[in-house]
């Protein structure tokens, strides 16, 4: 279906777990060559490492932090190195935090802008740049969420975050679209992954009640708008966002909803 990524270059951050590492595994299944970067070094390296069996010599690790401006100029040079160009850019990587908004600290909100923002924004500056340079075209998509769209408790400031995202991919449809490079934001509502199931200890049971189709997305779930967006068949789709919640934007309700009945 997608044999337009066959042999395609892509890097996904952020994959070393949960939804990245789902969007690396659909890649590698479509015939790309991917590059999959971690914070953690040691976990870039497991995760790729559990592809080399099926597909050798096709997943490279790369541990570091993405929000960090050397990280990013030594990853992207790595890709070219390994592969020699770029075409497919998955920002996923992301942070969380919950806080009150009248306790809110100045070190998270700067944190939450460095990961979410400022590494989004400068990873997408130099992708596209080397999609620019190769004259391919290119895809990128960036990682937003629901709380962007709809209210959440103790959000704000990640909310505020994944707004912005969504508004980058509009605005830089501008920039990229002389180039043939899509840029596309994915908003993913309620997913089981390793970090949400330490959130929440019925992380499974309480979202699917909250989510219209009844269950929590998984990690495929997303990872399938993903692989489409980036595929040749959404070559006419760019600065826009898909959700991927099973239907809870449209009502919005949290686990207080339920207490309360």
């Amino acid at each position: 279906m997608y044999a337009s990524l066959q042999d395609k270059v892509a890097l996904v951050t952020g994959a070393g777990a949960g939804i990245g590492f789902a969007v690396v595994g659909q890649l590698l299944e479509a015939g790309c060559h991917v590059v999959l970067n971690d914070l953690d070094p040691e976990k870039a390296r497991d995760a790729a490492g559990s592809w080399e069996g099926a597909y050798p010599g096709k997943c490279l690790p790369f541990g570091g932090d993405a929000a960090s401006l050397e990280v990013i100029g030594d990853m992207l040079d790595f890709t070219l190195e390994q592969f020699g160009t770029l075409d497919l850019l998955v920002a996923n990587a992301g942070l969380t935090v919950f806080g009150d908004f009248f306790d809110f600290s100045p070190e998270d909100f700067r944190r939450i802008l460095d990961v979410n923002m400022k590494g989004s924004f400068f990873l997408t500056q130099g992708a596209a740049k080397i999609m620019k340079e190769h004259q391919r075209g290119g895809r990128v998509l960036l990682m937003s969420s629901v709380t962007g769209i709809r209210c959440f408790p103790d959000l704000s400031a990640y909310s505020m975050t994944k707004a912005a995202l969504q508004m980058m991919a509009r605005n830089l449809v501008l920039a990229l679209a002389p180039y043939k490079i899509t840029i596309n934001a994915v908003a993913p509502g309620a997913t089981l992954t390793e970090r949400t199931k330490k959130e929440e200890p019925d992380y499974e049971g309480t979202w699917g009640k909250l989510t219209p189709m009844g269950r929590v997305g998984t990690p495929e779930d997303v990872a399938n708008a993903c692989l489409f967006l980036l595929s040749d068949q959404a070559s006419h789709i760019t600065g826009q966002t898909l959700v991927v919640d099973g239907g809870w934007t449209a009502v919005g309700r949290s686990p207080d909803d339920l207490e309360s009945h």
